[in-house]
Parts: C-alpha cells; sequence; structure tokens
C-alpha cells in the first residue's frame, strides 16, 4: 500500500512539472538557418473576430524543425512592440493557432519562425489583419412614461443566438459616464423594470448584449425616462381633409404653467413610427406636402421649459390632402372632315377645365408629346394631323388648384391615307380651334371606345 501511494505521488509531482516547463523562446543571437522552412499560411490561413484570431499554415515536413516561434505586432500601438515574440507552437505537426488577446477593431501583424536544436529560419512574410468591430447592440430599445419612482425599458431581443444576456446601463442627466445597474440573463427576454428612483427625475437607459463569450456590444441607442408629473396632454387635435397639397392642424391651447412649445409629430399610419416635424410656440401648423390625396396621422405633445414632453400617444388625428379631381371617360375618337375629334364625359363638379397630351413619333428616333391646356368643354379638335401617323391621346381633369385627375385611358388612332383623303373630300367648314363642340352627324370612321375604369 505504501508502495502504490509513493508511486502515485511520484507520477504526479513529474505531471506537475512537466505542464510548468517553460517553452522554448528566440534567442538573443540566434544562428539563422537559410535551409530550414519557412512558415507559409494557407490560401484562408486567417480568421478574425472581434476578440479572436485565427491562423493556419501548411504542414511542415522537414524533421529538423521543432516548432514554430509566432511574432506579433500592435500596428494601432507602437507601445506594446518592445519584444515582438508573442508565443511558441512546440510541434511541428501543428498547423493552426488561435490568439484570443484580442481587442475588436484593432490591427494586427503577425510573422513565424521556425527553430530547430541549434538555428531558427529567417522570418516569414507579415501578415496584417483588422480584428473586427464590436457586434451591434438591440435594433430597438423604447421606454415607458409617467411610472411612479421607476422606469419600464423593454427592447427587441437580439437576433444573433451567441447572446446570452444583457447589461443595463443608465445615468443621470449629472452624470458623465454610464454606470451597469442589472443583467437580465437569456436572449429572448426583453424588459427591465428599475426601481426606487427619485421624484421629478429624468434618466436615460442604454443596453449592451453580452455573448456566450464574454463579447460585449456596443451601447444602444439611448432612451429617457422622467418620473415627475409630465405636463397635461394635448386631447383636442383636428386636421383638414380638404386642403390642395397642404394639412392644416389645429389643438387646444396647453395650461402648463412652464409651457415652452409644442411639438408636431407625424407618421404614415396611426401606430407607425412618428418622426418630429416641428417645434412651435403656435397652437396650430400648416404642413406642406408635394402630393394629392396623401395621408398622414399627427400628434402633438408639450413641452415644459424643464423640457419634459407629455404624453402624445393617445391622441393621433388623421388629416388628408386634397384628392385629385375624377378622371375623365373617353366616349369616342373619330376622323371627321380631316381632323381628330375626341369626345369624354365628367360628372366632377370641381372640374374647372381639361388637358389633352398628344404624343406621336416624329421620325424613327425621335418623339413629340404636346400638352393643350385650358380645354373648357368636353371635346377636342386636332388638325394638326398627317397620313401613315399614329397618334396617341390621353385627357386629365384639372380643378381651380391647378391639380389634374389621374390621365384617362389612352386611345391611339392610326391615320391612313384613304381614310384621311375621304374625310377631306367630303368635308364642310368647322371652327379651327384647338377645343370646340362638334356636332356634325357620325358618318366616318369611328373608332368606338369603352372605359373600363
Amino acid at each position: 500500500m505504501k508502495l502504490w501511494t509513493l508511486v502515485t505521488l511520484c507520477t504526479a509531482s513529474l505531471l506537475i512539472l512537466s505542464g510548468c516547463a517553460l517553452k522554448p523562446t528566440p534567442k538573443k543571437e540566434a544562428v539563422i538557418d537559410e535551409s530550414l522552412p519557412m512558415v507559409k499560411l494557407t490560401k484562408n490561413g486567417t480568421i478574425v473576430d472581434a476578440n479572436a484570431i485565427a491562423l493556419e499554415w501548411e504542414r511542415i515536413e522537414d524533421p529538423r524543425v521543432k516548432g514554430i516561434f509566432i511574432y506579433k505586432i500592435n500596428l494601432d500601438n507602437a507601445k506594446e512592440n518592445k519584444n515582438e515574440y508573442y508565443d511558441t507552437v512546440e510541434n511541428r505537426f501543428s498547423t493552426h493557432y488561435l490568439d484570443t488577446n484580442i481587442k475588436p477593431s484593432s490591427k494586427y501583424g503577425y510573422y513565424f519562425k521556425t527553430y530547430s536544436e541549434t538555428a531558427e529560419s529567417r522570418k516569414s512574410d507579415i501578415t496584417t489583419m483588422t480584428s473586427l468591430p464590436p457586434m451591434e447592440s438591440v435594433s430597438w430599445i423604447h421606454s415607458i412614461e409617467s411610472m411612479p419612482r421607476s422606469a419600464k425599458i423593454i427592447w427587441r431581443p437580439h437576433i444573433n443566438q451567441k447572446v446570452k444576456a444583457y447589461v443595463v446601463q443608465r445615468k443621470t442627466l449629472q452624470e458623465d459616464s454610464w454606470r451597469d445597474i442589472a443583467t437580465v440573463n437569456g436572449r429572448l427576454n426583453a424588459e427591465f423594470i428599475d426601481k426606487d428612483l427619485k421624484d421629478n427625475f429624468t434618466y436615460k437607459y442604454r443596453i449592451r448584449a453580452l455573448t456566450f463569450d464574454n463579447l460585449l456590444s456596443n451601447p444602444s441607442e439611448e432612451v429617457k425616462v422622467v418620473t415627475k408629473e409630465l405636463p397635461k396632454e394635448i386631447t383636442q387635435i383636428t386636421a383638414s381633409m380638404d386642403l390642395p397639397r397642404r394639412i392644416e392642424i389645429k389643438w387646444e391651447k396647453s395650461d402648463t404653467p412652464d409651457f415652452l412649445v409644442y411639438r408636431v409629430y407625424r407618421a404614415s399610419n396611426i401606430n407607425g413610427s412618428y418622426s418630429m416635424v416641428i417645434d412651435t410656440k403656435n397652437n396650430s401648423y400648416v404642413d406642406l406636402i408635394e402630393e394629392d390625396a396623401k395621408e398622414y396621422f399627427y400628434r402633438v405633445s408639450v413641452f415644459d421649459k424643464d423640457k419634459l414632453e407629455s404624453i402624445h400617444s393617445n391622441h393621433s388625428v388623421l388629416g388628408k390632402t386634397l384628392i385629385k379631381p375624377n378622371t375623365p371617360s373617353m366616349v369616342e375618337a373619330k376622323l371627321i372632315k380631316g381632323k381628330v375629334v375626341l369626345s369624354w364625359s365628367n360628372s366632377d363638379a370641381r372640374v374647372k377645365s381639361y388637358s389633352v397630351q398628344k404624343r406621336y413619333k416624329k421620325s424613327l428616333v425621335e418623339s413629340s408629346i404636346e400638352d393643350f391646356e385650358k380645354i373648357k368643354g368636353l371635346q377636342f379638335v386636332d388638325s394638326e394631323i398627317e397620313a401613315g401617323k399614329t397618334y396617341y391621346y390621353r385627357v386629365f381633369s384639372v380643378d381651380a388648384n391647378g391639380i389634374k385627375s389621374e390621365p384617362s385611358i389612352e386611345i391611339a388612332l392610326n391615320i391612313e391615307e384613304a381614310a384621311l383623303v375621304n374625310s377631306i373630300n367630303s368635308a364642310e367648314k368647322i371652327p379651327q380651334q384647338k377645343s370646340e363642340s362638334v356636332t356634325e352627324p357620325k358618318e366616318d370612321v369611328i373608332v368606338p371606345l369603352q372605359d373600363f375604369n
């Protein structure tokens, strides 16, 4: 029994001494053997991460080689490069090395020497690489306001499955630096409630994601929480629905004693992301919009002189720019007495005039578009036509504000030589205006049309 115990102790001692043996290091005045093989990285011999760099080189077959000296250069901080030797790989059959002493977004250089019992090889070429930047934090973070002596922070869980927790950071307006106040474990956890806060106080929060390999992400966007009672919210808001290319928003005046400004927000849908439009001291605002029938939802908040903002998420109002007038309905297009006659109908009382657009090919490579404006009637006569060409027409309604409707269906008329000659031969005088009423019987070539709108 005593012999077995002695053998065991000796074995353990040998293992400990072996594990503590120092690695070989480069000699100060090493002999350079030009015949020793040099380390060559493989084609894809470097892999970088934010906190690690992996190296891979070709296998070394020369039996004289005992191992590899690795040299590392910090290209961002020359002070760390007093001794470029970094580590030793003691087996020539090893072809991989992992460096975990890496800072994110940092540039490093590596080179290598093989060594034998008596000499070292020439150094390899320097390979430079830059570690990856820190991982981005959560993509969305939001704070819940108006909670007494507490604040609730919610965020969207990180999409990277390497994330194991979230570090919650907080600071006040009086502090210059952020403090870690909590760690929320679990990638899918998405909220934190901060308690025992001061009354009438403003706090800022942000989130940093933490991975299983203890890599900390960049900070998220900042959110603000105010624990004091906020200014009274605006509840009476109106927005116009019938003004040309503008929306006028009006709201009740605030009775906040230390009122500073109103802030107007706008979003494309009622539950969308509202962006700030303007800060104003007036209780109305005209939003100029270069689109017809454009809808926006508006909210208005109140800021006091401490820059505390009222709740504005409970009351939204829909505003809309004036819609386009009704599109004309084409009735017919025909060739009468050498002229094209278009007819249309429209029952929209807003319409004050019409516009006709004509297009055709002037040559094989050149096209022409002509617009005829301020047509008062429901017909248009075009005498500027030629045989052998195809003309395309469409009609727009125009209201008193100059707003044009969507175009009517497009009419294509192919003017054939025989039809034009027959039409001219049977012609009687008709007025030469571009737009007029035509009452002649429909005995010529007629193209019946139907508006499917």
